[in-house]
């Protein structure tokens, strides 16, 4: 197994670099912006860089990473070529903040040694050459049971982590490693989730964006957070909307938090003030609105939602982002989706990660929905507890990395 890494202005330069050196099966195990150092950084561009793995074919290179847990290696064999995927990893990124596999993965990769090892006992040599072929048979399955388990004590689907398991298995070659079968996996379960689906400005005039979902979320948070985002970070002019006319309290936590950013509020009542808003704040370039949390089983809610969402069809360009939070159970969450889903397309949006220690349903939902995965939030601070989704460092939880 080669890893190395590649620079290069954007990602897609730094990929094809690693394709022209090491051909194009590479596996593309991490992704991160360099930050530039010295007096004059500022001056040069951001480089993007990629940490691709591959899997050498040669008989050598086989024998090199193919290590029996557990039992003295050949003396053809110098032990320290023999480091599994992970340790490769951790060698070259361990200085990188938190994007190496190794550091997120080392108690996954602890309990797998501890689950595979076996005391030697002296046995005949022929015995011992049946049961050497044996373990090199059952290695990879025991790994498989071990990361099934794993997926589903985070809570990950029964459903989905028997199909996990059961693509690896048609895509792994008899014997393979089981580190390299780890971080095939962990590839995998990345392009399951896909890129993070970011808010753009509209081609012309103001993107109305609005925000859904049950209450008790966080969504008047998670926009305050995001408004604060475009306003104050990228100089975006954002006017704030809230059609949430049940909770007075709601309402006003908007109003402040517009009050501090200094951009527009408006409380609308109807279709026609969202149309009205849209001629109002033509020269702006996001109007968000924050509608009413309700029960996903009320149909006269469910209704009035649906019409507020489709009140700018044709007008002007538009999002909706149904907000859900971490903590809610699976068999609820089902409900919310499918309630929703008759509505509109959606992206999602997942607050309260830094309540459950757990992230199981990030991926259960996105299998589920097939809707793009955007933002997450860890907290009630405005505007820092936000962040795009990270498929990398969700799947390392998953997989059983600790939680930083």
């Amino acid at each position: 197994m080669i890893i190395k890494k590649f620079q290069g202005k954007t990602e897609y330069e730094a990929v094809e670099a690693a394709k022209k050196e090491l051909g194009n099966n590479v596996v593309i195990m991490n992704v991160r912006n360099v930050k530039k150092k010295g007096i004059f950084s500022f001056l040069r561009p951001q480089l993007t860089e990629v940490t691709v793995a591959l899997e050498e074919e040669t008989e050598q290179k086989i024998v090199t990473v193919k290590k029996e847990i557990a039992k003295p290696a050949p003396e053809t064999v110098k032990e320290e070529k023999k480091q599994p995927l992970v340790e490769a990893i951790a060698q070259g990124d361990r200085k990188a903040e938190n994007h190496a596999i190794e550091e997120k993965l080392d108690s996954l990769h602890l309990l797998l040694e501890q689950q595979l090892q076996k005391p030697e006992e002296e046995k005949p040599e022929t015995e011992k050459k049946e049961e050497k072929e044996e373990e090199k048979n059952n290695e990879l399955e025991r790994f498989m049971k071990l990361l099934y388990n794993t997926m589903i004590d985070n809570e990950v689907n029964e459903q989905y982590a028997n199909q996990i398991i059961d693509e690896m298995e048609k895509a792994n070659k008899p014997n393979v490693p089981f580190d390299y079968a780890l971080a095939n996996v962990y590839q995998k379960m990345i392009l399951k989730f896909g890129k993070p689906s970011e808010i753009t400005v509209a081609q012309k005039g103001p993107k109305v964006i609005f925000f859904v979902g049950p209450t008790g979320v966080g969504k008047t948070t998670t926009i305050a957070k995001i408004a604060s985002k475009f306003s104050v970070e990228a100089g975006k002019k954002v006017a704030l909307l809230t059609a949430d006319t049940y909770r007075i309290a709601a309402a006003e936590q908007l109003r402040t938090y517009a009050n501090i950013l200094e951009v527009p509020f408006r409380i609308i009542y109807s279709t026609e003030e969202v149309e009205q808003a849209l001629l109002d704040f033509k020269e702006y370039d996001f109007i968000m609105v924050d509608t009413a949390g309700h029960s996903h089983q009320n149909e006269v809610q469910k209704e009035t939602m649906k019409n507020f969402v489709h009140s700018v069809d044709g007008l002007a360009e538009k999002e909706v982002f149904l907000v859900l939070s971490a903590t809610t159970k699976y068999r609820d969450l089902l409900s919310i989706v499918d309630a929703y889903s008759m509505m509109t397309d959606y992206k999602l949006i997942f607050t309260k990660l830094d309540e459950t220690t757990t992230l199981g349903n990030l991926l259960n939902i996105k299998l589920y929905t097939g809707a793009d995965l955007s933002y997450v939030t860890c907290g009630q601070n405005v505007p820092d507890d936000i962040e795009n989704f990270n498929p990398q460092k969700t799947v390392k939880q998953l997989l059983g990395g600790r939680k930083n």
